[in-house]
Formats: structure tokens, C-alpha cells, sequence
């Protein structure tokens, strides 16, 4: 048995129900054993002093895109990026890897390939595609997280959207065991591109994805969602306000349904994205500021669950931009948001992202650890293990400086691809140290005044494939 160990502080959240404190924490084995409200620095084995101590992030919704696209991203970057966030935590989306993890042979060649190194603890998500109904209970048994599927293109040929008739097929499987399906919810409604118009302004791009597209594909969830209300139903990254007064609806009449949005969705508006400017492109897209508004509202009454990166990188050949080595092809037409790859490479910044955005809307700290660390915990099945500090649950902290200034600056992040739109944007919130089961995965302090940043980072990785069993409850 591994010898305990100890956490302390004289601020400490130990969960959204609790307020700011000393605390000290024993862990051993990973796992924290006993709680004392205590500020204990005489022998601890880490001090976090004045800083803020509190559970990790789970981020629920990453694209590492491996195997298959690791030029894209990959689970050492990745894992990384999201331990310099205080991201304890990631769960990959089934797509952009190749193969797509649809059946229980990729979900194993992902497992396999992920021995690369993970710096957190990593799970996966499965696919819902055309025919792969019988895969999904198998691969919920393997210890899958759950599944997605696509209700439009989904922009890669090897993760093809279903039909109604063929997600009935689909949860008719996933009744048998109560596996959670998640949808990416945009439909078709006729929109097209003005040929007209210039696909260099985000303002083509936007109208041709209107709201209507999510509306239309979230009345279809809720349908679906009524006829198996056995079958968990999650929208993954709402964009669009206008189905607000649909899914408050469908939550008041108790359908279990829950709902996420993303963080560039709080941040961004659509009037400030700069032409050209293709990072800033994702689908469903960023919308106005007052559509930006009513999700706040939604996040701060409770309609909207929880919020996630949905970090979903390319290379910048894809975004057709010339930054960071990335070459335009022979009749492409540089910064054409119609044409460029949909995505934003967010993992391990949106900490101080919600933070700072968020406290001027009246978010507290239990809020925040509500939204990006128990919720989202809850979602992936893991709140037996993840998303608060409690005894018997993971020694997963972040120490973080609520106060502090931070400029984000690409060149310092540890995603592959380094094109983001949030180069220079400048936050409150500064993480020092990611600690995941006990073990200190990303340490700010070892890095030196122009040192070289990967010295924050734990020699040997620290984090662990999560097959463990979903647990489920209603708190």
C-alpha cells in the first residue's frame, strides 16, 4: 500500500455545495481517504498556500483524433494541453479518428493506441451510424461512455448521420441498458450559401447554418427522448437560443434530457469574428450577442447543464490559413469560412475563459465547479470517482489564481496545432498545478523566466484509461 500523502490550503472548494475554506486532504492510492477543515502546511506534501485548490476539470467533449488523424491532434498533446488547464479528465468524441470508434475493434485500437502516453485520465464516447446497432451494448460493456450520432453531415465520410428510423434502431439497443445518446443537433432546412456573397465573411457562413437547423433537430430529440424515456438524451453543443423554450419544455415535462453548450458560445459573438479569420469557424456556428446573452441565461438558470471545450483541431491547411506552416491549395481561396474545416482548439483554456466571462454575469466559484467539474463528471458516468473532492473519489485537484492576469498566447499552448481564437485574449485566472490521482501531472512553478515550458510537465505520464462502469444518480 502506497504511503498517504497530503494536500492543504487556506483556500479550498471542496464542491459546488460548499463554501471556500482551509482545508487539508489525505490521499493514498490515488484515492482521498480522509478531510480535515484544517489549513496544515507543516509536513504536507503540497502546500497550495493562498491559491485557490479545487476538484479537476472533466471535460467531456474533446476530438483527440486518434488513430487515424494524429496530425490533427493526439492523446499526448492533447492530454497535455488539458493538464496545463487544470483538466484532470477528457473524453473523446468517436469521430475524426480513424477508424471512427463505432465498434468494439476500433474502441480497442483506440484504447491500444492511447498507450502513446496520457497525462490525465482519458474515456471515450462510442458512435451511433448507420448498421452499427448491434455494437452498442457490446461496447458500453468494453466501457464506452456512451454514444453520439449525427443528425446532418458530420463533415468526415466514415461517421455518416442517421435517420429517425434508424436511431429507433438504435435505442431500441441502448434501452436494454440504459446507454446515454447524444446528438449533434442540426438538420437540414433547405439553407444554402449565396454564391453571391463572399465566403471570406463570417456572415455567409452564419446564414447558411440558421438556427432553424437546431430547432428542427431538437424537436426531433425530443421526440425521440418521449418514445424511449428509459434512453438518456443529450444535445451536445447548443448554440442556437431559439430552442431554449423547447428544451425548457421538455425538462419541465421530465424527460431525461440534458444539455451542453461550449465555451467559445459564452465568449465569442458573431459580430467581432474578423474576416478571413477561419479559426473562429465551428458548426453549429457562433451566433450574435444577444443570442449569446439568452445561453447565459440558460446556463445560469440551470437549462443549459454544463459547458465543455468541444476541442476540435485541424491542421491550418484545412482552415485555410497561412499561420503556423499551413499551405493553401491550388484554387482555394484563403480564409474561406465556407470551405475551411469547422472546429476551435480550446482544451485546458477554458478555466479562466468561463471565469472571467462568467463573473461578470454573477458566476461563483461553485458555479464553476458545478458546470466543468461535477456536471460533467455526472454525464460521462463518473461521478462515483470524479468532479468533486470527497473521500472514497479521485485525488484529481487544479490549483488555480482566480485573480491573476493571464494573457493567452498560442505559441504557449501544448495543443498541436497552435491556431485558436483566442490568441491575445486577455482572462483572470491562471492555473499552476494539475494534480491527477495524487500524482502532479503539469507544474507551472518548475518553469523558469523563459524556460522552456515543457519542464511543467510530469516525466512519466500520469493518467489512466477510464473503462471503469457508468454510474448513474439523480444528484
Amino acid at each position: 500500500m502506497n504511503q498517504e500523502t497530503s494536500f492543504t490550503g487556506e483556500r479550498v472548494l471542496l464542491g459546488s455545495t460548499s463554501t471556500v475554506g482551509p482545508a487539508t486532504i489525505y490521499v493514498r492510492d490515488g484515492k482521498v481517504v480522509r478531510i480535515v477543515n484544517e489549513y496544515l502546511p507543516q509536513g504536507a506534501t503540497f502546500d497550495a498556500g493562498p491559491r485557490l485548490l479545487m476538484a479537476g476539470v472533466v471535460d467531456s467533449h474533446v476530438h483527440i483524433n486518434q488513430p487515424g488523424r494524429t496530425q490533427w491532434e493526439g492523446v499526448v498533446t492533447a492530454s497535455r494541453a488539458a493538464a496545463s488547464g487544470g483538466v484532470t479528465t477528457i473524453i473523446d468524441m468517436p469521430l475524426n479518428c480513424i477508424p471512427s470508434t463505432v465498434t468494439v475493434d476500433a474502441y480497442e485500437q483506440k484504447r491500444e493506441s492511447f498507450a502513446d502516453g496520457m497525462w490525465v485520465d482519458v474515456g471515450t464516447w462510442g458512435g451511433v451510424v448507420p448498421g452499427n446497432a448491434d455494437s452498442l451494448v457490446p461496447m458500453l460493456a468494453e466501457g464506452a461512455r456512451g454514444f453520439k450520432c449525427f443528425l446532418c453531415d458530420s463533415g468526415v465520410d466514415e461517421f455518416p448521420p442517421v435517420d429517425e428510423a434508424q436511431l429507433r434502431e438504435a435505442m431500441t439497443e441502448l434501452k436494454r441498458a440504459s446507454g446515454m445518446l447524444m446528438f449533434h443537433a442540426e438538420m437540414e432546412t433547405g439553407a444554402t450559401v449565396n454564391k453571391a456573397d463572399d465566403p471570406t465573411d463570417y456572415t455567409t457562413f452564419l446564414n447558411s447554418r440558421p438556427p432553424a437547423m437546431e430547432v428542427k433537430a431538437i424537436d426531433l430529440v425530443v421526440k425521440m427522448c418521449r418514445e424511449f424515456a428509459t434512453v438518456p438524451c443529450h444535445i451536445v453543443h447548443l448554440s442556437a437560443a431559439d430552442a431554449l423554450p423547447a428544451i425548457r419544455a421538455a425538462k419541465a415535462e421530465g424527460l431525461p434530457l440534458t444539455v451542453e453548450t461550449c465555451f467559445h458560445y459564452l465568449t465569442i459573438s458573431a459580430e467581432e469574428v474578423p474576416t478571413s479569420s477561419t479559426e473562429y469557424k465551428c458548426c453549429p456556428p457562433i451566433r450574435g450577442q444577444s443570442n449569446r446573452d439568452l445561453l447565459w441565461e440558460a446556463v445560469l438558470d440551470g437549462t443549459i447543464d454544463f459547458v465543455v471545450s468541444d476541442h476540435s483541431p485541424c491542421t491550418p491547411d484545412l482552415k485555410l490559413h497561412p499561420c503556423c506552416g499551413g499551405k493553401i491549395a491550388h484554387g482555394a481561396t484563403e480564409g474561406d469560412f465556407v470551405s475551411a474545416w469547422g472546429g476551435i482548439a480550446s482544451v485546458g483554456i477554458g478555466l479562466p475563459l468561463l471565469w472571467t466571462e462568467g463573473r461578470r454575469r454573477g458566476l461563483s466559484l461553485q458555479d464553476v465547479t458545478r458546470l466543468i467539474c461535477e456536471r460533467t463528471a455526472k454525464h460521462a458516468g463518473l461521478s462515483d470517482r470524479k468532479g468533486r473532492i470527497a473521500v472514497g473519489l479521485d485525488a484529481d485537484f487544479v490549483v488555480w489564481d482566480p485573480e491573476e492576469d493571464n494573457c493567452i498566447d498560442a505559441e504557449k499552448l501544448h495543443f498541436r496545432n497552435k491556431l485558436t481564437p483566442y490568441h491575445e485574449r486577455s482572462c483572470k485566472g491562471l492555473v499552476y498545478q494539475t494534480i491527477v490521482r495524487g500524482s502532479t501531472a503539469y507544474d507551472l512553478s518548475l518553469v523558469g523566466e523563459g524556460s522552456d515550458l515543457e519542464k511543467a510537465f510530469s516525466y512519466q505520464p500520469c493518467g489512466q484509461w477510464i473503462d471503469s462502469p457508468i454510474y448513474r444518480s439523480d444528484n
